[in-house]
This record gives structure tokens, C-alpha cells and sequence, in this order.
């Protein structure tokens, strides 16, 4: 080949490879078809999702209730006090938008009155097996839709209690031969509107369009490893370089989900000092949500932390979350999230390195 036209010929591979870059990178800006960002997390989903309401599950978070699964479908996990009996146990709620496509999810327990007000912040169904009476008027709320028990039962060798999991779809016990109605026929028989209404007041996150650096704020700490002060699980979140998440572990073990083999991961931390009434000698509690004063707390990504403040106005109003430093609402980056209520009596426990 003549130098002429080796020349023509690298000039139109660095042309066309060019080219090639450009278009990926316009294509990643694009919409993709019938696609929308998930108003929960960010990331793409299918359009024929926009509009429909997400469910909040009640997971049992007992060591007895393990493995858990499921657990890697939701969206947003919640990890609160339950009691303040037997060493302040504490429950998962799992927000998840796609739940059409549930194939066992929990086990699944009861509800008590902060979980009504924590699903109402995302127009979602609240989904238990029942609950200490002071959960009554919290059901009654005109905000509130509920399904309580009833789920499938699948044979796992445990106690009943560990037993019930959430399913989409219908499901036939092969041991017993006993049915159970899924998500799908027990939402429909409720009555209950599968689309968003008008108690929704829109997404409780907002999200970075490019990826949040938290060490540009004089505030910022370094953040890779969270030890929560919930002493019957001792939960943790320790920062995985390598997927830039931040891996769940209680009971001294990395948290894997059954039924993808995989370890529970989260793109975002949001952390929250918040205060609680015990409401009787049994360990029955409320967490405090409702404030108009700013109340601390942390958001972690990336490795790195902020302070943040956070304030509720109403019962199904979503909670605020602002940044100390500047006072402006925080943005999250794209992904999934840990949501840690922490008791404010143990709020100087936490540990964040």
C-alpha cells in the first residue's frame, strides 16, 4: 500500500472511531424506548411502570428469619428499631415500584404505626401481617391501603411465624396442596387504585444528573465503613470500591439475598437521628417522624459523607433531607437506597470511619 494511502486509511479509522465514540455517548444521553427513570432510584425502567404505585413490605429481620429473599428486587430498603425489647430488634421495609414480577419476597411480619407513614411518603401499599392494636388508627387513615396476611406459605422447615412470603402471582403450596392469593389478586380484590392518587405528593428523592461528589463540601468525612448501634444484628454497610455500593451485613455476615445469591448492595445511605416513645412495657414504640425542627443526619455515597438535616411536616408528607452545609435539598446519585432510622439515645454510637 502507498504511504498516501496508509494515510487516507488511518485518517479514516480515527474518523470512523470517532464517530463511533460520538454516537455512544449521544445514545447514553438518549431516552431509551419505552423507558422512564424510576421515580424511587433513578435508573431506567419500563414505561408502563410511571404511574404505578410501589409496595412496602414488612420483612421479618430476626436471625431465625434467615436467608431472606427477595430482599435485591427493592428499591429502597428501610432498617428501623421494631422494639425496644430484645435488644431493640429491627425489621426491614422494602419500597419496591416493580412488584408484578415478586417471586417470594420476606418472610414477611408485622407492621407498627411508623411503617404507615414511612409507606405513605411513597403513595405505596403497605404490605404486613398484622400488627399491636396502636396500628388501628394508622390503618384507618384515609392515606393508608394495607394487606395484612393471607401470603403464601412455603415449607422452609421453621416456625409459622417465619413462613409467609410475598408472591405476584398466585401460589399452590406443593407439600400441603394449599393456595394462596398473590400481589396481583389481593390488590384487585382490595379495590385498592394499582396507580398513584391523589395522597401522592410526588418523589421523596431527588437525583444528581452526573455522579455527586460529597468530598467538595468542607463537611465531607471519609465514610467506608458504617457500624449502626442496633446491637441484636449489629448491621453494617462496608463502601465495595469495586461496584462504588455500599455492602449490608448483620449477624457478623455479608446479607445475601436467597434467591439471587447475592450480596445487598446500595448505591446511597441516608442515615437518620430520630426520636421515639415507648408506647408500653411490652417494647411497643413510635418513632417521633413528624417534625417541623431539622433534625441531624448523614447521606453517604461514594465513600464520603455529609451532614444532613430532615424534617417531616405530615403523616403522608415525604421527609425532607437537606444539606447542612448550604441548606439546600440533597441529590442523590443514581441507584439504590439504605434508609437507617436511628434511635436518638444511641445516635453518639454511631460509627462512621
Amino acid at each position: 500500500m502507498k504511504k498516501k494511502q496508509v494515510l487516507s486509511a488511518i485518517v479514516l479509522s480515527a474518523a470512523l472511531m470517532a464517530a463511533s465514540a460520538f454516537s455512544v455517548s449521544v445514545f447514553a444521553e438518549e431516552t431509551p424506548d419505552n423507558q422512564y427513570r424510576s421515580e424511587l432510584t433513578n435508573e431506567w425502567i419500563d414505561s408502563s411502570l410511571r404511574d404505578q404505585r410501589p409496595v412496602a413490605v414488612l420483612v421479618d429481620n430476626e436471625k431465625t428469619a434467615l436467608d431472606h429473599f427477595g430482599i435485591n428486587q427493592a428499591d429502597i430498603v428501610y432498617e428501623l428499631m421494631n422494639s425496644t425489647a430484645n435488644g431493640r430488634i429491627t425489621r426491614l421495609m422494602a419500597v419496591m415500584k416493580d412488584w408484578q414480577n415478586i417471586e417470594q419476597l420476606g418472610s414477611i411480619r408485622s407492621a407498627r404505626p411508623t411503617n404507615f407513614m414511612l409507606a405513605a411518603e411513597y403513595n405505596a401499599i403497605l404490605v404486613h401481617d398484622g400488627g399491636p392494636f396502636y396500628i388501628d388508627e394508622y390503618v384507618a387513615k384515609p392515606y393508608t391501603n394495607n394487606l395484612s396476611g393471607g401470603f403464601a406459605r412455603f415449607s422452609n422447615g421453621k416456625a409459622t411465624e417465619f413462613t409467609e412470603y410475598v408472591t405476584a402471582q398466585d401460589y399452590k403450596n406443593p407439600n400441603t396442596g394449599r393456595a394462596f392469593q398473590g400481589l396481583l389478586g389481593r390488590i384487585e380484590k382490595a379495590d385498592f387504585g394499582p396507580v398513584y392518587n391523589e395522597y401522592y405528593s410526588g418523589p421523596v428523592f431527588a437525583f444528581a444528573d452526573d455522579e455527586v461528589d460529597l468530598s467538595a463540601y468542607s463537611s465531607a468525612v471519609s465514610a467506608s465503613d458504617i457500624a449502626l448501634p442496633f446491637p441484636h444484628n449489629s448491621s453494617k454497610l462496608t463502601y465495595n470500591e469495586e461496584t462504588g455500593t455500599y455492602d449490608y451485613a448483620e449477624y457478623g455476615a455479608p446479607h445475601v439475598d436467597a434467591l439471587d445469591q447475592s450480596v445487598t448492595t446500595f448505591k446511597n445511605v441516608i442515615l437518620q437521628d430520630c426520636d421515639f416513645t415507648e408506647l408500653d412495657p411490652n417494647g411497643y414504640m413510635i418513632y417521633e417522624l413528624l417534625t417541623s425542627e431539622a433534625h441531624d443526619g448523614y447521606y453517604i455515597t461514594d465513600g464520603e459523607a455529609i451532614p444532613i438535616t430532615w424534617e417531616k411536616a405530615e403523616e403522608a408528607a415525604p421527609t425532607v433531607y437537606k444539606n447542612a452545609e448550604t441548606g439546600e435539598t440533597i441529590t442523590l446519585n443514581t441507584g439504590k437506597t439504605y434508609v437507617g432510622l436511628v434511635p436518638s439515645d444511641v445516635w453518639d454510637q454511631l460509627n462512621i470511619q
